[in-house]
């Protein structure tokens, strides 16, 4: 990754076909002969992650803790550790730069999101979770209830469309997917699907609401992030003002190690 690790320039080719895909995704799931196709993957996807819950078994209960919201910051956690370790997709150099371009995007998701939950519930494209919809639904949180009591597991949404959990989830495996490499970029996709499985498996989202609404909200994402000066220009000021800081950090014992702080 060099140091203008995105654009100075606008790449309206690159801007064009994210938006090309991002509307064909739409389309596809509005357009009554594809919407089938993707009602039919909705339910045969949901099904076959879902039915094994019933027994209350081991998939059950590695779900089950993958549904729950502290897991959630858990696997924040994950997706940081990945992107500001050393070496492994970036250089201890290139660490701060990259965690302020992505920043840059997960903003931008985020603002995208409220302008298209607004279009969504104008054009009354919402409809309720999987596990509210199909008839003999495993429930997570019935089947652990004094899990549900403590730790607030997710397994229904009344609004399901778009995945939220979902677009984080890709924006960041497309971003990192700029730069990872070989085994690297294995181990980005792998984290990613890992982290959608819980809703999916619990019913909480249908397949599409993460392949269509998540896909597309992360598209548009990184288009107007990535494809325009806007990550490049915004990571520049930010590594900048912070400067200073990271300067007096580094002569920190331990902090001075982390290649965010020291730049190494």
């Amino acid at each position: 990754m060099s140091t203008a690790v995105f654009n100075r320039r606008w790449r309206p080719r690159a801007l064009l076909i994210c938006h090309l895909a991002a509307a064909l995704l739409l389309v596809s799931w509005l357009w009554q002969p594809s919407r089938q196709l993707w009602d039919g993957f909705d339910l045969w996807l949901f099904r076959l992650l879902n039915e094994p819950v019933h027994a209350a078994g081991l998939w059950a209960k590695v779900w089950a803790i993958g549904s729950m919201r502290p897991v959630d910051l858990g696997l924040g956690l994950v997706l940081l550790a990945v992107m500001l370790k050393a070496d492994l997709v970036f250089t201890g150099a290139q660490v701060r730069r990259a965690l302020f371009a992505f920043l840059v995007a997960l903003v931008t998701l985020l603002l995208l999101r409220v302008g298209f939950a607004e279009l969504v519930k104008a054009m009354d494209w919402q409809r309720p979770s999987a596990s509210l919809v199909v008839e003999g639904s495993a429930r997570l949180t019935e089947l652990f209830p004094a899990w549900e009591e403590r730790w607030d597991m997710k397994d229904s949404a009344s609004r399901s469309f778009p995945g939220d959990h979902a677009s984080v989830l890709l924006i960041w495996a497309l971003f990192m997917s700029f730069f990872a490499r070989n085994w690297r970029l294995l181990l980005v996709w792998t984290i990613a699907v890992i982290g959608m499985l819980p809703r999916l498996v619990a019913g909480a989202h249908w397949g599409s609401d993460a392949l269509v609404g998540g896909l597309l909200l992360a598209l548009l994402a990184l288009a107007w992030s990535c494809y325009t000066p806007l990550a490049w220009r915004t990571s520049e000021r930010l590594e900048r003002v912070t400067l200073p800081i990271t300067a007096r950090l580094a002569r920190l014992p331990l902090l001075g190690r982390m290649s965010i702080v020291s730049g190494r």
